[in-house]
């Protein structure tokens, strides 16, 4: 989780605005906005985190970026809490970004570079964020995206010169890195080297306790692992929809409305015809005479196209005026003249000289008002209703901008409530598995969880037809039962935990059996537990390699020395597996192998991130870093909820 984070720029701007640019040092730097004045003071009197050369950054700046960062990774991990994000480094790493970008910035203004205001506008025009319909730059786009992320134009401007500066300093020291031909020969090879032995695991379960814990005992487990029993955030959506059915009278037409729309469309109801021809379409006149010709004495038209490397096409059916829009008047007159089987006469349009044969004339007889009357209303009843939807719509939400609850709304204009159970970010319903919101609240899931209680807003769920008016009812922020909601499974855990101390003595006994002589399998059968036996591992480093997330047995199998054993444990107290490396057999790898290219290339990418990374670490040393431990544990503390 925390690598994902750390492949994102975590700003003020967040990531809709900077993913755009600095891609190249995406994994370096956080983009975000830090004041420039003021000392360092300890915590007594200063909100600052910490000083990088005569910057500050503050506990705000701090803050902002962390909900950012977590923003970011629920994209991925949707139920995850504030507390499990700063559990697993999350603060931690947001800290050493921001430390990272400020120092850099500081140190490349501190050897003469800058970014230019023509090189900012350049950055913020070409960012997608900004574009509209028309694929250029919008201002009012711009405007909006700042006000929705409560920004400013100087700090959007100040976090991309900040960042341009970054990218100054950075690439110049990391692009063009490899390793020479010879080291890169000798990593290709240790790819094609392969590796034999086996995999014990001693599962917890096999070691749990039969006796219960004590009060204590559990009070004091419970208490030291509080962090494991952290429940997600729930939230009750309370929503109600709204759509033809909550309209009055307003959407029938009248008698007028009805008149007046059939008047102004006059010629969609008067007496016309449509035809179907086949044309074939040349570029001189005698050759279309000469079509004409052949055609009336009854040769194909297809057939005559064909000979002359043309093709007809067969159009309709069509009215008068749609084929004049395609051809132009001359032509339509011409072919809406003859009669069913002729070939009109010929004309030209800006394409050619047209040959057309008539296949088809359909007579479509005028429409009175009477007859058009249900197609009329019908038309003139859904544009009001959309009409008045939307009215509708803006009416609740002047209502609810003016301070009226979500019941006093539904209340004034009768609409039916309902709630969810509770949801976690996901959309699943807390504590029951498989179980979903309806799908109607589904799309509304995401923005509930960013709404504060009682706060209503509107979403149109099908386009002019069916609106919703919804709030978060009710919040039941991240964090862990009291003791007495989760007893049973408090005492599971518990019990899991002792089997995984037992696992790990057994663990330890079969090792030392190993070290004194014995194979893996007679030592782990020497135990007085009944273990699953050892599985026979055999695999190159080139297999593992092509695995996405190999799992930690093979990567410690990799990592060890031949003729070794050592333990692993079982994420969440599952046990330990136990790994023996028996054999390691060297890879060979020939001049023209293209496995030395693509370790050229691999290579040289993890070379450049040390470059990059050493850089950093060397400039945190010029400009001088002075961390405010006590105030970022205050943050820390006041974040996760923690009282002390």
């Amino acid at each position: 989780m925390i690598n994902f984070f750390r492949s994102f720029f975590q700003s003020k701007l967040g990531l809709a605005l900077t993913i755009g640019f600095l891609v190249l040092i995406a994994l370096a730097f956080a983009s975000a906005d830090v004041s420039t004045t003021g000392t360092f003071g300890g915590l007594s009197g200063t909100n600052n985190v910490a000083v990088v050369g005569d910057e500050e950054v503050t506990t705000a700046d701090l803050r902002q970026s962390t909900d950012n960062a977590l923003r970011q990774v629920q994209a991925n991990e949707p139920t995850l809490s504030m507390e499990q994000f700063i559990e697993d480094g999350g603060l931690t790493q947001v800290l050493d970004t921001l430390l990272d970008r400020v120092a850099v910035s500081e140190f490349g203004r501190l050897v003469g570079l800058r970014a230019g205001e023509n090189l900012i506008n350049s950055e913020i025009m070409q960012l997608p964020a900004f574009r509209g319909a028309d694929g250029n730059f919008s201002q009012d786009l711009y405007q909006q995206a700042l006000r929705s992320q409560g920004l400013t134009d100087q700090i959007v401007r100040e976090d991309l010169s900040d960042g341009l500066i970054a990218r100054q300093v950075l690439i110049p020291a990391v692009f063009g890195a490899k390793f020479p031909d010879s080291i890169v020969r000798r990593y290709a090879a240790q790819l094609r080297e392969s590796r034999d032995g086996s995999v014990a695991i001693l599962p917890s379960e096999l070691f749990v306790p039969e006796n219960e814990p004590s009060d204590e005992q559990l009070e004091t487990f419970y208490r030291e692992n509080r962090s494991d029993f952290i429940r997600p955030e729930r939230r009750r959506i309370r929503y109600a929809t709204f759509g033809a059915d909550a309209l009055d009278e307003r959407t029938q037409p009248t008698d007028a409305e009805i008149r007046q729309r059939y008047e102004q469309n006059a010629e969609l109801y008067r007496a016309s015809e449509e035809r179907t021809f086949t044309q074939v379409i040349v570029p001189t006149r005698q050759a279309a005479e000469s079509f004409r010709e052949r055609i009336q004495g009854g040769a194909s038209i297809d057939a005559v196209a064909s000979e002359a490397g043309l093709e007809a096409s067969e159009i309709g059916p069509i009215v008068k005026e749609d084929y004049a829009q395609s051809a132009n008047a001359a032509v339509a007159n011409a072919v809406f003249g003859a009669d069913e089987g002729d070939v009109a006469e010929i004309a030209r349009s800006p394409l050619g000289f047209h040959v057309v044969r008539i296949d088809d004339v359909t007579a479509i007889p005028a429409r009175s008002l009477q007859e058009a009357r249900p197609e009329i209303a019908e038309a003139l009843r859904n544009e009001k209703q959309r009409r008045a939807l939307n009215e509708l719509a803006s009416e609740i939400e002047q209502r609810v901008s003016s301070g009226e609850s979500f019941r006093e709304v539904a209340e004034a204009l009768d609409l039916e409530v309902e709630t969810t159970r509770p949801l976690t970010a996901s959309g699943a319903v807390f504590g029951e598995q498989g179980e979903t919101a309806p799908e109607l609240v589904q799309p509304l899931v995401a923005t509930a969880f960013q709404m504060e209680e009682g706060q209503p807003q509107i979403a149109e769920v099908e386009t002019g037809e069916t609106f919703v008016l919804f709030e978060a009812a009710s919040i039941t922020r991240s964090a862990a039962p009291p003791l007495s909601e989760i007893r049973e499974d408090a005492i599971a855990r518990w019990k899991l935990a002792e089997g995984a101390k037992a696992a790990k003595a057994a663990a330890e006994r079969i090792l030392k059996r190993v070290d004194e002589g014995s194979t893996l399998a007679a030592a782990v059968r020497a135990e007085e537990t009944r273990l699953p036996p050892p599985q026979p591992l055999s695999i190159t480093r080139e297999e593992l390699m092509q695995q996405q997330r190999p799992n930690p047995p093979l990567a410690l199998f990799f990592a060890m020395t031949e003729g070794t054993a050592k333990r692993l444990a079982v994420p969440n107290d599952g046990g330990f597996f136990i790994v023996s490396l028996d054999e390691i057999t060297q890879g060979d790898i020939e001049n023209d192998d293209p496995l030395i290219a693509e370790a050229r290339s691999g290579y040289g990418e993890v070379l450049s991130r040390e470059y990059g990374d050493q850089l950093r670490v060397a400039i945190r040393s010029d400009v001088k870093v002075e961390r405010n431990d006590d105030a970022v544990a205050s943050l820390r503390r006041e974040m996760t909820g923690a009282t002390n």
